[in-house]
């Protein structure tokens, strides 16, 4: 590995926003963060004829599909698997050659704060992984979708201690079995969907910055994707001491607040990846 894959850098100025950073991947020729950026990603600066970066937003209109590089046969499942994410589409042109780069920006406050990466309805994720039904409604009373009360019969003697929702230590131990192990077994699927996402704008690169307001800085490390999935998603499934679901480095959690209350979240604590690799 690269030593400038390596570890993370502290920059002066604030740039933690996609805006910010689109800025600097479009005055590239004058800017060092850009350039230390595309040569991890593996470009050679001097060989570079132009670099044009742009947000994509959360939701593409279907006559915007051409400046994303979107196929209008894609854009049902770039509907579908895109993530609630903030993302930026670089691309770069090497004499006839065009080259694209999908990034994924996760802004972090501080070492243990934690990020949201995906959520979805416990629906939508059995479309999209085809656990059976069991787990869905098992799901569904630990985001309290469904209510625990609504399931007397089913719940039996069961008291959680949130009248809202089951915890996954609350539940059956033979449930809490099959949970545990139909998240090893597509272990790889789920992290992959989660992190990386599906289609023409998945993320090939993960940008983590943090800002120091102080200081005037801004700390980041740029990291492959597949590196970025190797590391949160190593480590066992299991569950967590407060009754949530540890997935390597991934917790599972019911969203709870406002809004989507019932929804299923996915968060990584995205200041692990500083001192990947030193």
């Amino acid at each position: 590995m690269n030593r400038t894959e390596l570890g993370s850098k502290t920059a002066k100025g604030g740039f933690e926003n996609e805006k910010a950073i689109c800025k600097k991947f479009n005055v590239w020729k004058k800017d060092k963060e850009s350039q230390q950026w595309l040569k991890i990603m593996g470009y050679n600066i001097k060989k570079l004829d132009s670099v044009k970066a742009i947000q994509v937003p959360t939701r593409i209109k279907k006559s915007d599909l051409s400046k994303f590089g979107v196929s209008e046969e894609e854009y049902e499942q770039f509907v579908r698997f895109k993530k609630a994410d903030a993302q930026i589409r670089i691309i770069i042109k090497i004499g006839n050659i065009l080259k694209i780069e999908n990034l994924s920006l996760k802004k972090a406050n501080s070492d243990t704060d934690y990020n949201q990466i995906d959520k979805r309805t416990v629906d939508f994720y059995q479309e999209m992984w085809r656990f059976d039904n069991e787990i869905t409604l098992w799901l569904k009373l630990f985001t309290g979708e469904i209510i625990p009360k609504s399931q007397k019969k089913l719940i039996g003697k069961i008291k959680p201690k949130d009248k809202r929702r089951l915890f996954l230590t609350e539940m059956p131990e033979v449930i809490q079995k099959k949970i545990i192990q139909f998240f090893k077994e597509n272990k790889i699927l789920v992290v992959s969907d989660i992190i990386k996402g599906r289609g023409g704008l998945s993320a090939g690169w993960m940008l983590v910055t943090k800002l120091n307001k102080q200081e005037k800085t801004t700390t980041w490390t740029l990291k492959n994707i597949n590196t970025v999935m190797n590391f949160f998603g190593s480590d066992d499934v299991e569950i967590s001491p407060r009754g949530s679901l540890h997935i390597g480095k991934i917790t599972m959690q019911r969203k709870g607040g406002t809004p989507d209350p019932t929804k299923l979240q996915f968060k990584i604590k995205p200041c692990q990846l500083f001192n990947l690799g030193e």
